[in-house]
């Protein structure tokens, strides 16, 4: 016996005022995709969102239309039927003695730790069922040849002892960089992961300069962001999410794998504390766990 699953990934916000170096992923089984993209398309076309969603496109006119789009893709992570991932980077932990050349390819290493790590895809495996994973990368920005070069680090995890163990694997013909436009699912996923960013860096605080009130479009957002995060607390049955901190993993390490939404900030091994990135809170400085 055989399945497949299908992970779409995106990236967003590389630098930010407190979190840094979004990664995010929304995985479907294939014996789901049609349904999802059909539902997922549906629920567009009866919404009258014709071109493609994206974080950035929100404006007041068209926030409840978002929030309704997002009812219907927690419904379908309440059904088990799509699953979503978030990695990113606090400042207040900065990695240390890193090479030039780990700089330089920073991106595409942070990128491997999430999809490594992100779903637990060790976890993943059925008993006496190989399981394939196809990948789907929102369009990569950086040169041909360092793109190649990561895909192979990529299909490199085959060897590991988890994945072979879970007798899961990566199809070295299934991955492929694509067209958010024309992918409903990879649109749904650059919703929720804009809008992470967006209330961990204060973006909700932001006024236009020389104004002492935010603007509309920064208000839409806001509403946005709101339903985004009622709807990952009803995934969890009303239980509160913090948005900022790593997602647990009661009871066991499967839970990377079984959990509908998970959050996971990436902590170098040999990280040093930068207080002065620490948020503030009346003026003093607040311990950097993340918001609720």
């Amino acid at each position: 016996m055989t399945r497949e699953l299908i992970l779409y990934c995106d990236e967003s916000d590389s630098s930010g005022k407190h979190f840094a170096n979004f990664y995010g992923g929304a995985l479907v089984e294939s014996k789901h995709q049609a349904e999802v993209i059909a539902r997922l398309e549906g629920c567009k076309e009866r919404l009258n969102l014709y071109g493609e969603l994206k974080w950035q496109k929100i404006t007041e006119p068209y926030a409840q239309k978002y929030m309704d789009f997002l009812e219907e893709v927690f419904l379908l992570v309440k059904e088990g039927k799509l699953k979503f991932r978030i990695m990113f980077t606090q400042n207040y932990f900065s990695a240390h003695r890193l090479t030039t050349e780990q700089r330089e390819n920073g991106f595409f290493l942070l990128y491997y730790q999430f999809i490594k790590h992100a779903f637990g895809l060790r976890h993943a495996g059925l008993a006496g069922v190989k399981t394939g994973v196809r990948i789907y990368f929102d369009k990569l920005p950086d040169t041909s040849e360092k793109c190649a070069a990561f895909k192979g680090f990529v299909t490199g995890l085959n060897s590991s002892s988890g994945f072979r163990r879970a007798n899961v694997y990566i199809r070295p013909d299934q991955l492929a960089e694509i067209d958010s436009k024309e992918h409903v699912i990879l649109q749904a996923l650059d919703v929720i992961l804009g809008s992470i960013p967006f209330r961990l860096n204060d973006k909700h605080k932001e006024k236009p300069e020389g104004s002492r009130v935010r603007g509309k479009r920064t208000i839409a957002k806001e509403r946005v962001y709101k339903r985004v995060l009622a709807e990952i607390r009803a995934a969890y049955g009303g239980k509160a999410f913090n948005i900022g901190i790593s997602t647990g993993t009661s009871p066991g390490l499967e839970s990377r794998w079984d959990d509908p939404y998970r959050h996971w900030i990436f902590k170098p091994a040999d990280g040093v504390v930068k207080p002065e990135f620490a948020k503030k809170r009346g003026g003093k400085i607040k311990s950097p766990a993340g918001t609720t």
